[in-house]
């Protein structure tokens, strides 16, 4: 069979869907888990777009071998030598430079001719060529872009040394029937395409990335451009985990495969979510809460008579564990820890006795936990272990016609402290008293607030986004008092300023 190469843009076009912005280490933290997963080339950013995209691109450069990793640019000298400098230290880089194509895109963002683009393209492929023979090509809107003069660009580049031949829907235009004659086309009416790879990237504008990524390696594309979670500009991009497993179920019709080790998609898609604050959707395809669950008592019936009847895919297959896990306060440290595991954790003995302490807590007041209320309980130990100020208890007043006041109570680093402050309402009167205590100035841009799973004594994970100053933070924390995970949440957004 042969082999698509799974070509991962999480760090950079992910980045760029709204409220996903992601500190160094976060972006590297994904980069080696991205690594375990077994993706083939690593877009780690664009690192002329600024200072810390490109330290963050080097970052991995530096410190992930084995994937291909990735630096994009503009067909700009400025860009393709910050590129350059960013992905020098990998062990296989690759610079993929982009020009857009489209009539659209030459009369109003560039302003330019058919004949200048064709220029340009040249001079930049060969330019990023000079640097490194590993060079990708996109000419950017291609799937509105006039064929013939696509056809064109596409040949020059490759003869001015490109191995790489992206064909991007740039606007999630396409659809998949016209998607893959148009990959068909390229390959049948560019003479030397023979020796370039076609890649596809696709938007999800119309829903329909992963379908229109999917016809393309139907008609010959060998390369897919995606993201974990679909997360991306606009609507998305084609979900990495859907391609994979579309790719993986389906053998018998697309005769092709992949390299990715699919028992790494769930604990990749969760860690994606969790260093973004981009959620998941109960009903996302593979990696979704919902996505092998049965609540139906026929499907329930047919599962249990045999998995095949209503599930296509094994839930183990995508590192998903069991659909539902039902534990309570008379449950042993030994399935605890074996469900943990389970679930794609590798923890010491001492972070396991911390979360099992936390768990009988949860499951005394909760008549059943969950996989995501242990996902929760995990991810809240690992954030309060590395903290610099550690919730000891808070206070809260407030009614009708009361003014709401809280006295917040800390530890830093051993040592006790408090402050009391009033506030619009509960939270923002905690807010203030953290603010005190650490001495800082927050400014709340965004607020919100979710149930992990169902039922009155569920979890609450509330995500925030605060700008301190010109630097904006996201601080995340979960527990069933909402007003206590939004005090955690706060505490742990400040504690990230260092």
């Amino acid at each position: 069979m042969e082999k698509i190469k799974i070509f991962d843009t999480t760090l950079r076009d992910g980045e760029q869907s709204p409220g996903a912005s992601l500190e160094k280490q976060d972006k590297l933290e994904i980069a080696k888990q991205l690594k375990v997963l077994g993706v083939d080339a690593i877009e780690a950013g664009f690192p002329v777009s600024s200072p810390g995209d490109f330290e963050a691109v080097k970052l991995i450069a530096q410190k992930v071998r084995g994937p291909i990793i990735c630096g994009l640019a503009r067909c700009m000298e400025k860009d393709i030598k910050a590129a350059v400098g960013a992905v020098k230290p990998a062990q296989h880089p690759r610079i993929h430079v982009f020009l857009a194509t489209s009539k659209i895109h030459m009369k109003y963002k560039l302003q330019k001719a058919e004949d200048e683009i064709l220029r340009l393209a040249v001079w930049g492929a060969r330019l990023a060529r000079k640097f490194t023979a590993d060079v990708e090509f996109s000419p950017e809107d291609a799937s509105r872009s006039e064929k013939e003069f696509l056809y064109r660009v596409v040949e020059a580049v490759i003869k001015a040394g490109v191995t790489t031949i992206n064909i991007p829907d740039t606007v999630g235009y396409a659809v998949p029937g016209a998607y893959g004659e148009l990959i068909r086309d390229i390959r049948n009416n560019v003479p030397n395409i023979n020796k370039a790879v076609i890649s596809v990237h696709c938007h999800n504008d119309l829903g329909l990335a992963v379908a229109n990524s999917l016809s393309a390696v139907k008609n010959g594309a060998g390369q897919v451009e995606c993201t974990i979670n679909g997360i991306g500009e606009r609507a998305g991009n084609a979900s990495l985990e859907e391609i994979v497993m579309a790719i993986n179920t389906r053998k018998d019709y697309f005769n092709c495969m992949t390299g990715i080790n699919t028992k790494e998609l769930c604990i990749t898609s969760h860690l994606v979510s969790k260093l973004t604050g981009v959620m998941v959707p109960l009903n996302k395809a593979v990696v979704g809460i919902n996505a092998f669950s049965h609540e139906s008592g026929i499907h329930q019936d047919g599962v249990l008579k045999e998995r095949g009847t209503y599930e296509i895919m094994r839930p183990q297959d995508v590192g998903f564990g069991e659909t539902r896990l039902v534990m309570g306060k008379h449950s042993g440290r030994h399935a605890f820890s074996v469900r943990l595991a389970k679930l794609g954790y590798k923890l010491t003995e001492q972070q396991v006795n911390k979360a099992f302490e936390a768990f009988k807590l949860l499951a005394d007041k909760k008549k059943e936990v969950f996989d995501d209320d242990l996902r929760a309980i995990v991810d809240e130990g690992s954030r309060v272990a590395s903290e610099r100020y550690k919730l000891v208890s808070f206070q809260v007043t407030t009614g009708t016609g009361v003014e709401p006041e809280a006295l917040v109570r800390v530890k830093e680093k051993g040592s006790a402290k408090e402050a009391q402050a009033t506030g619009d309402g509960p939270i923002d009167a905690c807010y203030k008293a953290i603010e005190k205590i650490a001495k800082v100035k927050g400014k709340l841009l965004d607020y919100s607030v979710r149930s992990i799973t169902s039922g009155k004594d569920a979890l609450g994970d509330v995500t925030i986004k605060v700008a301190f100053n010109k630097r904006v933070v996201l601080g995340r924390a979960a527990d069933t008092d909402i007003v206590q995970a939004s005090v955690k949440a706060y505490l742990n957004a400040v504690n990230k300023l260092g």
